[in-house]
């Protein structure tokens, strides 16, 4: 989009009120339809949004209208000065007078967070990398921020940095480096699952003597899906079994290549614990951010992302923001999701109260009229009743749009999605039994790839569908594989909320026909699996003649007098069968809802154990 007048400050000492006020009308007007600027010439380029007549070309190129119309009817075209003219006959008509020409898109500032603004490349300076730190529980990643904070910090800091927000900058050989502290993998896909991107590189922590595990495989799914360059820190160097070349290797196994091996990915072994390497990791974090050329114009209103946000009971609605492109000042009012606010205060991570933003800068602001989401996009407007109309204009989309849409992939959606020209890739995440079940399946479902679409496994692991995977799944448009592995009611919950599609499968070649089948827009599912309830086995009673009751407790739906089941441990399957019986203390029962204790068996199994789930389910025909 061409840059609009509102953009274009020069600096932000002249941000006085007349200006400002310019900027918004000028910006706002245009899609409000209040004024009627159809095109302007500049610098030999004819710039336009819309189709527009005859007479209204001939002003804007300063053409004489006869002329144009004489030179569309030798083409063969005959118009008079009031039609409507095609951008085919716009673009002719341009070159023939000796006009290059351009088509803008224009949006309205409702959705900011689509605007595509070109700056002027005189405009833009260099801003400081985006870093967030991924990898397994205790691999080192609390222990190498730490250990980074206080390697650069001065002394009458004393106790390092403060906790009251959640992102910080260090400054390494007078350049700065912003670092992302996000609570885990979670809070990065529901950012990118709501369309921020705000991370340019991922430091994957890896610790020497544990080699990579399931939170690692997670780190690299979600960098890969984000499409974020990484930076492996092999950790842990100073411990007796750190085995650096072995991590390197299974690195290999999920397609991370090392410079050493032939990649791209940069690599470094740190102690974080004794504070060696860190200095080398932080040169490489500058090196990978000087072959970025990460840029943005600070001479423009603010936009960026919300980090994280909470109610404090003293200071009211409080949220981190990141500043990725302008300049945030105190005196703006801000946008953020379907709410807004004048800034009453902005500080860093000090506590030290900032007048100015610049991007790449996180700051923490009060004066937000609610909690925001970690994700919303936030934009920076210099009168009230600009964000106030804007603000309430995306309540009121929100508050209309329908569940129906899908942030995930649906198979049912491949065929059309196909034919329209508008897929290339299929998303999957696969969970197994086995590592070596979840491997094969990748292989196999990677070599039904075509020419027209390819199929593209973001994460492959052994154990139960999670909540994090379900977040990956939204976040990346994928679908959810399981094999031989269940999700619990706490999870098949999360994927209703993100419209995630779960498909389970006991048989790999069932899985991997429904695949093909649905890339051949031959999706076949009259009968689909209705999951009725799940109960916790809490006790067990040895009843000669019997078998093995289980004392369970329903925790989600209820369970039904004779229906079909499959028992759950550790979120594999162990059993599938039906339920031999159902009581309620000593007599029978057609069903045991949620909340309410029950005993059953099941036929044919005695090996049931305490802490096993007992799921329930029907099949029933598809609506």
């Amino acid at each position: 989009m061409k840059k609009p007048t509102y953009f274009s400050k020069k600096n932000n000492a002249n941000r006085d009120k007349g200006n400002t006020q310019n900027r918004v009308s000028n910006f706002s007007d245009r899609p409000r339809g209040k004024k009627q600027d159809y095109a302007k010439v500049n610098g030999g380029v004819f710039v336009y949004s819309k189709p527009i007549s005859v007479g209204e070309l001939s002003k804007a190129i300063n053409v004489p209208t006869p002329a144009i119309i004489k030179f569309l009817f030798m083409q063969g075209k005959a118009v008079t000065i009031n039609q409507i003219l095609d951008d085919e006959m716009i673009g002719t008509v341009c070159l023939e007078f000796g006009y290059d020409f351009k088509k803008e898109e224009i949006v309205d500032a409702t959705h900011f967070e689509n605007l595509e603004i070109e700056d002027d490349p005189k405009d833009l300076v260099e801003r400081p990398a985006v870093v967030t730190v991924m990898g397994h529980v205790d691999h080192g990643k609390t222990t190498l921020i730490d250990a980074i904070r206080s390697s650069h910090i001065v002394d009458t800091e004393a106790g390092g940095i403060s906790q009251a927000i959640g992102a910080y900058q260090k400054e390494i050989h007078g350049k700065k480096i912003t670092f992302i502290d996000t609570p885990g993998h979670a809070a990065f896909a529901e950012m990118r699952a709501r369309g921020a991107s705000v991370t340019d590189i991922v430091i994957l922590i890896v610790a020497a003597d544990d080699g990579v595990m399931p939170q690692t495989i997670e780190a690299i799914g979600h960098a890969k899906a984000a499409g974020v360059p990484m930076i492996v820190a092999i950790n842990k160097m100073d411990k007796p079994g750190a085995n650096p070349r072995r991590v390197k290797e299974e690195l290999l196994q999920h397609e991370v290549v090392l410079e050493e091996y032939g990649g791209d990915v940069m690599s470094v072994e740190i102690s974080a614990k004794k504070k060696e390497g860190i200095d080398d990791l932080l040169d490489m974090v500058l090196l990978k951010a000087e072959m970025l050329e990460l840029k943005a114009n600070p001479n423009r209103f603010a936009m960026g992302t919300v980090l994280e946000a909470n109610l404090d009971k003293g200071e009211g609605p409080k949220a981190t923001l990141l500043v990725q492109n302008g300049t945030l000042q105190s005196t703006d009012y801000v946008v953020v999701g379907e709410i807004y606010g004048k800034i009453r205060r902005m500080s860093n991570e000090f506590r030290q109260v900032l007048k100015v933003a610049t991007p790449s800068t996180p700051v923490s602001v009060i004066g937000l009229s609610g909690v925001p989401n970690a994700g919303d996009r936030f934009m920076a407007f210099p009168t009230e009743k600009e964000a106030r109309e804007i603000a309430e204009k995306r309540a009121l989309e929100k508050k209309a749009q329908t569940q129906a849409g899908s942030a995930a992939m649906s198979l049912n959606d491949l065929n059309n999605l196909i034919n329209a020209g508008k897929i290339t890739d299929i998303n999957c995440v696969v969970k197994a039994d086995t590592d070596g079940s979840a491997q094969a399946l990748k292989a196999s479902l990677e070599k039904l790839s075509n020419d027209k679409v390819r199929v593209k496994v973001l994460l492959a692991q052994a154990g139960a569908i999670s909540e994090s995977d379900i977040l990956l799944a939204s976040a990346s448009h994928a679908i959810i594989f399981g094999f031989n592995v269940r999700p619990d009611a706490r999870v098949r919950a999360k994927a209703e909320e993100e419209h995630v599609e779960l498909r389970l499968h006991r048989i790999i070649y069932e899985l991997l026909d429904e695949m093909e089948d649905a890339m051949k827009g031959m999706v076949k599912a009259e009968l689909v699996e209705k999951v009725t309830g799940q109960a916790e086995v809490r006790h067990l009673y040895k009843v000669s003649k019997v078998g093995t009751i289980a004392g369970s407790y329903v925790t989600s739906g209820v369970i039904k007098s004779g229906s079909k089941v499959r028992v759950l441990r550790d979120g594999v399957i162990v059993y599938e069968g039906a339920l031999a019986s159902l009581k309620r203390f000593k007599d029978d029962a057609k069903e045991v809802k949620e909340g309410y204790e029950c005993g059953f068996t099941i036929e044919n199994f005695n090996d049931i154990k305490e802490g096993d789930i007992v799921e329930g389910y029907e099949m029933v025909e598809k609506e």
